[in-house]
């Protein structure tokens, strides 16, 4: 009895699959997307996160989030997207991700208090002519 060693078969393997890099246009990018969106139309929330604004630095595609909430929705769509996004551009490098923009926390003025206290920033003066004309801002 003789063994002998297993021959591979060159049509059977397949060699390692390159990394498809394709240059894309920013047009091509927000065709893209927009053809994603479109497919999530009737997930309101979700349509409503892929229309807000987004930025491109190299392959990586910057969507700007409002609120925690987003980043959540955005987390569990990000595969998805990318997985498309790098099928139709055939770049495999497209990377998405989600950057947090910090609002402004206002401070609400519901009183007269309030918004005197705010426009006396503003305008110092406002002080001296309360005390002249003897006006009360809470009335």
């Amino acid at each position: 009895m003789k063994v002998e060693p297993k021959k591979e078969k060159s049509s059977e393997v397949s060699a390692p699959s390159q990394q498809e890099t394709n240059a894309f246009t920013g047009e091509q990018l927000r065709s893209a997307w927009q053809e994603f969106a479109e497919q999530r139309k009737k997930y309101q929330a979700e349509y409503q996160l892929l229309s807000q604004p987004y930025d491109i630095k190299d392959n990586k595609v910057i969507l700007h989030l409002l609120s925690p909430v987003q980043e959540t929705m955005l987390g569990n769509l990000r595969s998805e997207l990318t997985a498309f996004l790098r099928e139709k551009l055939k770049n495999s490098t497209i990377l998405v991700v989600g950057e947090l923009l910090q609002s402004d926390d206002k401070k609400m003025m519901y009183t007269s208090r309030d918004k005197f206290e705010y426009l006396l920033e503003k305008n110092p003066a406002l002080r001296e002519m309360k005390e002249r004309l003897g006006l009360d801002p809470d009335f």
